[in-house]
This record gives C-alpha cells, sequence and structure tokens, in this order.
C-alpha cells in the first residue's frame, strides 16, 4: 500500500494555524511583551531560510559551472559578501535557525534555549551592521520560561518555504511568505492589544488607499515621520513593483519614538527587502528630527490622534510653524506642518488624522487651517468610515497636500485653486462584529480612479462632480465654509434617481389623501363595531 500523501494547509490556514497555537503558548505575558519573543524568532526564522534558498542556488551554480573542489565550494558557501551582495543577511552556523531548533528539541546540551536564542541574535547583529541595536535579546530574560520557548521554536519550525504559486501567478520564495506571515501576525498582534497597537499598526485598508492616491514610483524619496511598524513602505514597494516599477530604486526614510517598535519595523523591513533609514536610534520628531535635510517626493504618515504631551511648549518659534504656532495641546498642526516642511518641490503627502482637525478652531487651530487652505496646499479630504481602526472609536479623516499644485507640480498639474472632498463614510465591510475594511474595489476605483480622474492622469477618463459623493470645490467656497474642511458639507446629498414612469407627484399626494380618508372612515366604522359588541357582553 503506497503512503498516503502530506496533506499540506493552504498559506492563509497556515497563518491562522500558528497564530492559535502561539497565542496558547503566552501564558501570563500579555500580547504587548509577547509579540517581541515571537516576531524575533519569526526573523530568526526568515533569515535563516532566505540564506539557505541562496545557499542552495549558489551551490547548484558551483557545481554546475564545474572545476572546483569540495573545499572551495564550502568556503564560498560561507562567504559573507555572496550572500550581502545579494539583499541577503549572511547568518554564521551557530546562529542558524536549525542550530537554535536541535537547542529546543533538546537534542544537543549546552546553553539553555533562551541562551542560544540571544546568542543568535547578537550573532545576526554582528555580521549585519544594518541590523545593529534591532534584533530582541530578551529570550533569556525569564519572562517566558524554557518549556514554553522550545515549544514557541518547534511550532514555528512549521513555517515552511517552499516556492508557491499566489492568487496572482507570481512565484512567493521564501522573502514573500514570510512578509505575509510577519504581517499577519502584526495585525493579530495589534488586534490582542487593542488600543496599545495601534502605536505600531495601521490598518492595510487604509494605508492601500493612502498610496493608492499618492501613486509612489521608482527613484522617488519616500518618508513616514511617525513610521510604527513600517507598513507604509512596505505598501509603497508593493505599489512600486505592481505597477511595473523598481522596488529597490526607492530611497526610504522613516522615524519612531518607541524602542521597540523601531525594532519592529527594522525587522519588518528587512524581511520584505525594503532598505530604509530610521535613523540612528529610536527618536522624537518635533524635538530630534533624524533627517533634518531630507525633502521628499512622498510623505505619508498615521501619527497618534491629538496627543497633548508632543512638547509644543519647547518648539514656540519652530521654522517648521510657517502657518502658525500649533497649540500646545494638540499636535495635530503640528504633524501636518512638519510633513510640508519636509516636501520636495512638487511633493505630495497624505496623512491620517481624527475629523476634529477638519474643523476645529480652538487655540488657533482655525487660523492654521485657513493659512495652509489659502497658501494652495491642500488637495485632497476625504472622510472615512467609522470602525476601521482598532486602536480608538475616534473618527478619522485623509489630508492629502500637494506642494506647487496646480502650478510646478506633476501629481496635481491642473487644479489651481481646487480641493476634491470626497465623502467616504458609507464605504467598507465588516470583518468581523467590530471592525470594517474598505474593499479593493473601493480603494482602487471608486477613490483611486475618481481622485486620478481630477488630477487629469491620462487615461483616467473626464472629471465630473458626483453630489453625494465626491465634489471639487474652489477656494472662494471654502471660504464661505470658513475654512472648515469636512466633505460632508460639500458634497451634499445624491441627486434622485428620476423615474421616467413614476406617478406624478401632485397625481400621488391626491391619491394617498383619499386613502387616508378610506382608511379613517373604516376606523370609525370598526370602532363603532367593537362597541356594539362589547355593549352586548355587559
Amino acid at each position: 500500500m503506497p503512503p498516503r500523501k502530506k496533506k499540506t494547509a493552504e498559506p492563509q490556514d497556515m497563518k491562522k494555524v500558528l497564530w492559535a497555537a502561539a497565542d496558547k503558548l503566552r501564558g501570563s505575558l500579555d500580547a504587548a511583551g509577547y509579540k517581541h519573543f515571537v516576531l524575533g524568532l519569526v526573523f530568526l526564522k526568515y533569515v535563516s531560510a532566505a540564506m539557505a534558498e541562496k545557499r542552495a542556488q549558489l551551490e547548484a551554480e558551483l557545481r554546475e559551472e564545474g572545476g572546483w573542489s569540495e573545499e572551495d565550494i564550502l568556503a564560498t558557501l560561507e562567504e559573507r559578501r555572496e550572500y550581502t551582495g545579494s539583499g541577503i543577511f549572511y547568518v554564521p552556523p551557530a546562529a542558524r535557525w536549525e542550530s537554535v531548533l536541535e537547542r529546543a528539541k533538546g537534542t544537543v546540551e549546552g546553553e539553555s534555549v533562551g541562551e542560544t536564542i540571544d546568542a543568535a541574535m547578537r550573532a545576526i547583529e554582528k555580521f549585519n551592521p544594518a541590523l545593529n541595536r534591532t534584533l530582541p535579546k530578551i529570550y533569556n530574560s525569564g519572562q517566558v520560561d524554557e518549556e514554553r520557548l522550545a515549544g514557541l521554536v518547534k511550532l514555528l519550525d512549521r513555517l515552511v518555504f517552499q516556492e508557491q504559486l499566489g492568487e496572482d501567478g507570481r512565484r512567493k520564495g521564501a522573502r514573500d511568505i514570510m512578509g505575509e506571515v510577519y504581517e499577519y501576525f502584526l495585525a493579530e498582534f495589534a488586534l490582542k492589544e487593542g488600543r496599545k497597537g495601534g502605536e505600531y499598526f495601521t490598518p492595510e485598508s487604509v494605508v492601500k488607499l493612502l498610496v493608492e492616491v499618492l501613486e509612489p514610483k521608482q527613484g522617488e524619496r519616500v518618508y513616514d515621520p511617525a513610521c510604527g511598524s513600517g507598513g507604509m513602505f512596505v505598501q509603497a514597494e508593493k505599489f512600486i513593483e505592481t505597477h511595473g516599477g523598481n522596488p529597490l530604486n526607492v530611497a526610504v526614510y522613516g522615524q519612531e519614538l518607541n524602542q521597540t517598535t523601531w525594532q519592529l519595523a527594522h525587522m519588518n523591513l528587512a524581511i520584505h527587502g525594503v532598505e530604509a533609514k530610521l535613523g540612528d536610534e529610536p527618536a522624537d520628531t518635533f524635538r530630534n528630527d533624524q533627517h533634518p535635510e531630507l525633502k521628499a517626493d512622498v510623505v505619508m504618515a498615521n501619527p497618534p490622534f491629538n496627543i497633548s504631551d508632543w512638547g509644543g511648549e519647547l518648539l514656540g518659534m519652530d521654522k517648521r510653524w510657517v502657518y502658525g504656532t500649533p497649540p500646545v495641546g494638540n499636535a495635530n498642526y503640528a504633524w501636518l506642518q512638519h510633513m510640508i516642511s519636509k516636501l520636495a518641490p512638487g511633493g505630495r503627502a497624505g496623512v491620517v488624522l481624527a475629523n476634529g482637525s477638519m474643523s476645529s478652531k480652538q487655540s488657533g487651530e482655525g487660523d492654521i487651517r485657513r493659512a495652509i487652505v489659502e497658501a494652495d496646499v491642500v488637495a485632497c479630504m476625504i472622510a472615512l468610515p467609522g470602525q476601521l481602526f482598532r486602536s480608538t472609536q475616534i473618527p478619522a479623516c485623509l489630508w492629502f497636500l500637494a506642494e506647487g499644485k496646480g502650478r510646478h507640480s506633476a501629481w496635481a498639474p491642473g487644479r489651481k485653486g481646487e480641493v476634491l472632498f470626497i465623502d467616504a463614510r458609507e464605504f467598507g465591510e465588516m470583518e468581523n462584529r467590530t471592525l470594517r475594511k474598505l474593499t479593493e474595489t473601493e480603494i482602487v476605483h471608486r477613490i483611486g480612479d475618481t481622485v486620478r480622474a481630477w488630477r487629469g492622469v491620462e487615461g483616467a477618463g473626464p472629471y465630473e462632480d458626483v453630489p453625494g459623493f465626491y465634489v471639487s470645490a474652489s477656494l472662494d467656497v471654502i471660504a464661505e465654509h470658513d475654512f472648515v474642511l469636512t466633505p460632508g458639507r460639500y458634497v451634499g446629498t445624491a441627486e434622485a434617481e428620476v423615474d421616467p414612469d413614476a406617478e406624478p407627484v401632485a397625481e400621488k399626494i391626491a391619491r394617498l389623501t383619499a386613502l387616508l380618508r378610506e382608511q379613517f372612515a373604516e376606523s370609525e366604522r370598526l370602532a363603532k363595531v367593537v362597541d356594539e359588541q362589547m355593549g352586548r357582553l355587559t
């Protein structure tokens, strides 16, 4: 009897199964702390698998070429430059996944599992300076006991990186598969952490919408001043690759204040093959700008909403406050002006902010908004639906800014003195009982194509206002609304469709009035019948 074929799980099933099993191993440690143990091991698994994939390819080439001794082949396979030159991290033998796995299985003696993993992380950083100070060395801290740690290693060993055919018909290697797993785990941890998870994770559909509207291109500089785990950069490079560009030909700059989130970003971007400059250290964007001279073509960010402790009292005369000094109690207009200050000539920006930013007049915010609008920097405002963010119930919107709009901006060349307002509050579908996501059709076609038509992109078709959905308003009209930028004020309500076979209004009113009188008369008759019947009972 032939052996039964082993059933392989679909990639999505694999991610769910691994997550469920990893979550069971969590014990008493909360999700915020546990994620670093899991994601660090996922990264270790990835760099080992990626190197093994490259190593097998290199060995096959050497043997096919011929003329190499076994000793020379082995030496070449351990040559660090063979990997780093291809964008792959070199992992020394003692730090490879197989070595960690053997220790977790107890087949070799020596250091504890935690000591082995920490040593592996330090060795990888030593051989790959780009990862310096970014990998977690927490496995021997005692926060997770040895048994659970060994179980986690053996569980993640089930990740298989054989080439797979994706839904789009493209072959996916170790990097693609691992990137999907890492993103999935990031999202699940953010869900577990609730509000705190929003500090490093922006919903994928919101990031996709930002990227779809901004359309980053190869050769451009992309900047995120509150980059979290780096999701904006990952989606930007995916967009470039999908549209025929070279994702490696992009200069990526970011900054993150939180130490552990800064580490998450380095690992996430490394897995996706994104080379990013995230500063020499985690730092406050307002008080310790890690890229002071940067002028970017594309700026996109989801900064924390309405933060009051941003240190504004120390930055009253900052050169970035061209349109007015932002209030000490709210950083929204500090973020906006910081991003405007980073725009290269013709650059564009997309920013996620709380809805209050569109209409607030407290502490001079209305005056700052007016100055920004009058400078013709605002290109598009989008009102988002609720329940998109797991970290907050505060309604959110998207600001799109364009330097040189209608003048030297190639992104919005013909829209001087106009702002596109889009009301997408009714968009999206429920992912579960509490979370909503924007659909691919809404992102790419209903919104993306609308913005492209408004911008005058070749092939996008003519632009025409659609009441109730989107409207292009002049600065004079915006001034009439006292520079409030809430899309609902401008788009109005959708025009009712006229049915040529519909009953004329006057005739319909007369018919319904007569029908109502008949019903009143019938009601009186029935009331008398009831009274008569009740009289007979008494």
